[in-house]
């Protein structure tokens, strides 16, 4: 079951991140800096027990060749429960996903558990969230995705690395010159999907050297520069296969 929750504007989960951030880093008595160091804020911090295991077999799915379940929080009791596929030690290639995974378990906890708490009344509802690939678009994981983008990329610490990089007032566009429309059916779709993933390429690419300093994968830091305005994608002008270009 999807867990249903409010509207929460972009504003006030970027404020709650930063707040832990402060939180953490008076309590500790230390600077914030990149890399975030996401396991101490969680499991020291934040008190939360963190374990690796296999979710598809845990909740009883059935197996298949890729896990859809990265993650998993039980509000009631604060375990959360990372897919065995992402542990670190295990696979150190993938620890930007590992981690991206906890501060996303960890924004569920900071965003959701209040809501829960306050509508539940009785401890046995307290729900399990499970966060499934094909749920990505649901408004509780789109507000636990956003809250750990602003975790491991806290606003003030990109924006220093890009005016390190850049100096003041740089913003980078992906222009192109032009691009083929074609007039209809599949070969549309085709053309268009080809050039999105392109460009999306070519932006992971830019964005890589800052993914690397703050520890989370290229795409997910392309996704915090143009959530933050540094990169952007000039609209091309569409050139018709029938002659006159237009806008």
């Amino acid at each position: 079951m999807i867990l249903r929750v409010p509207y929460i504007a972009e504003e006030t989960i970027e404020r709650d991140a930063e707040a832990l951030l402060a939180q953490y880093a008076h309590a500790k008595g230390v600077e914030i800096r990149a890399p975030i160091p996401i396991d101490d804020i969680v499991e020291k911090h934040l008190k939360l027990r963190v374990e690796f295991n296999d979710l598809r077999r845990l909740f009883g799915l059935p197996g298949g060749r890729k896990p859809d379940i990265f993650g998993a929080i039980w509000l009631k009791s604060g375990e959360i429960v990372i897919d065995e596929s992402l542990d670190p030690e295990e696979h150190p290639l993938i620890e930007e996903r590992y981690r991206f995974t906890l501060a996303h378990e960890g924004g569920h906890w900071r965003l959701h558990r209040a809501l829960v708490q306050a509508n539940s009344g009785q401890e046995t509802q307290w729900p399990t969230i499970v966060c499934r690939s094909n749920q990505a678009n649901e408004r509780v994981e789109l507000q636990a995705n956003l809250y750990a983008s602003c975790l491991l990329m806290p606003r003030k610490l990109v924006t220093e690395a890009w005016r390190d990089t850049f100096g003041y007032d740089y913003v980078h566009t992906l222009r192109r010159e032009g691009r083929i429309e074609v007039p209809r059916g599949i070969a549309r779709q085709i053309a268009a999907a080809a050039r999105f993933f392109e460009e999306r390429a070519e932006l992971d690419l830019f964005a890589w050297p800052f993914a690397e300093r703050f520890l989370v994968s290229a795409p997910a830091m392309r996704i915090r520069l143009e959530g933050l305005g540094l990169i952007q994608r000039e609209v091309p002008m569409q050139r018709s296969l029938f002659g006159r270009a237009r806008a």
